[in-house]
């Protein structure tokens, strides 16, 4: 039968987005366990230098190239080709993939710049090549190498992709139940899905304890320290040392613009809210560089070209950055807000620019706090709330701080925790559905 890959324990969506980054239901069919017709072979147990428990894809042909490498094709016409010193370096083995650790134990100040491919074939659909002058021979998994063709092993292409979003399209934050977070695998994904597609998700019934924070920031990963400490309150302080602990109304920003890499995410949690206002409010700033890029292009050029010298005021703290209010970023999230004027202290422009600097700020903020594209909602006791700092501009109404009381824990993780957690949850759930539909195809055969 052939080998399918059964989500049903997942939810709708992340079904169809698992199924989307799998291959083909007639790729995923694992090569017939012969070579020659005589010797059975464990196709799947071929090493990879990775984690990852790849579909087998047979290859269809392989020829040697001018520069001393190979080009291979499948059969539905996807190829790649492979240069000699790449695949050299990627080898199973000894001065190669350590079947270990899975990474390259080859110093490349040792790799023979002249290493070619003398001969090359396929065995059982995988590659197999000669090099030249070293006398060495090397297998590679044909799901490994089309899993390069096909750019999976982009540092984004297992992540949902970022949706745009206005009050339009969301009034509340996605929401999940925080028990099931912390204990299970599926709910988890489920959660972290939706912040990195939406930007912001929450959870609620959660433990009104301060330490819960910490726990469902380490079921992601490591936490970000920062002079507020791994985790900080968000309360009204008689000597505060930050805006954010006072009962102000804090309008549309992002944390922490004056260190060089601004946090990636941010998490919430309130232990206690009792005050008159202080709606939480959202605004996703990819939504709003999307309306400057097409309505107001002279206020996008001075947003992300202009710059500002952003410092926090602390006894003792200094810490200091220089960029654009809109700093261009890594391609997938292509920016970075350093939206919040507390910190924001001196122009790092010409005289002349300052003006139209200031009235892009202040386009910005009209904009970002506007009702079409800022929601507000209430944060109760035992929600949580997670956002892409770097993207969602958070803030919150003003409130009335002699009746009731207004009490948060935080925290904050580098986007690449994040990243990472999804890319091994994903892994985990791929390679359990590729396991089992393996298993039933071996017993058919044997049957």
């Amino acid at each position: 039968m052939p080998f399918r890959v059964d989500y049903g324990f997942l939810s709708r969506r992340l079904r169809r987005e698992l199924k989307a980054a799998t291959l083909t239901d007639a790729d995923n069919m694992p090569s017939p366990p012969y070579v020659n017709g005589t010797n059975r072979v464990a196709v799947t147990n071929l090493p990879t230098p990775d984690y990852y428990h790849y579909p087998w894809v047979a290859l269809e042909s392989v020829t040697r190239t001018h520069p001393g490498g190979v080009l291979v094709v499948w059969p539905d016409g996807q190829h790649l080709e492979c240069h000699p010193l790449w695949l050299r370096e990627n080898c199973p083995g000894p001065d190669g993939i350590n079947p270990l650790s899975k990474e390259n134990d080859l110093d490349v100040t040792d790799l023979d710049i002249a290493s070619r491919v003398s001969n090359a074939f396929l065995e059982a659909g995988a590659l197999v090549v000669e090099f030249t002058p070293e006398a060495r021979r090397a297998t590679f998994h044909p799901g490994w190498l089309r899993h390069v063709a096909d750019g999976v092993h982009h540092p984004f292409s297992l992540l949902p992709n970022p949706k745009p979003w206005t009050t339009r399209d969301l009034q509340i934050p996605p929401t999940h139940n925080g028990s099931s977070v912390l204990e299970d695998d599926e709910a988890l994904a489920n959660w972290l899905h939706d912040l990195l597609e939406t930007g912001l998700a929450r959870l609620t019934c959660l433990p009104r304890d301060s330490h819960v924070v910490e726990l469902v920031g380490r079921r992601i990963g490591a936490l970000r320290d920062s002079n507020f400490g791994v985790t900080w309150h968000v309360s009204v302080d008689l000597d505060p040392n930050s805006t954010a602990n006072t009962n102000a109304r804090l309008p549309a920003h992002s944390d922490l613009p004056s260190r060089e890499t601004p946090p990636g995410f941010q998490l919430l949690h309130c232990l206690e809210n009792t005050v008159n206002g202080g709606q939480s409010t959202m605004t996703d700033g990819l939504a709003v560089i999307k309306h400057l890029q097409v309505e107001e292009p002279d206020v996008f050029r001075c947003l992300t070209n202009l710059k500002w010298t952003f410092f926090n005021r602390d006894a003792n703290h200094d810490h200091r950055w220089t960029g654009p209010v809109i700093d261009k970023g890594d391609g997938r999230i292509p920016w970075t807000f350093r939206a919040f004027h507390p910190v924001r202290g001196f122009p790092a422009m010409s005289q002349h620019e300052i003006g139209d600097s200031y009235y892009s700020m202040q386009r910005l903020g009209e904009i970002a706090n506007s009702s079409e594209f800022q929601i507000r909602y209430e944060l109760e006791p035992g929600d949580l709330v997670a956002f892409d700092n770097r993207r969602i501009l958070h803030g919150r109404e003003s409130f009335n701080s002699q009746e009731g009381t207004r009490q948060l824990r935080g925290t904050y993780l580098d986007a690449d925790e994040v990243y990472s957690r999804m890319r091994v949850l994903r892994r985990a759930i791929m390679a359990r559905e590729q396991s089992l539909g393996l298993s039933n195809t071996m017993e058919d055969e044997d049957d």
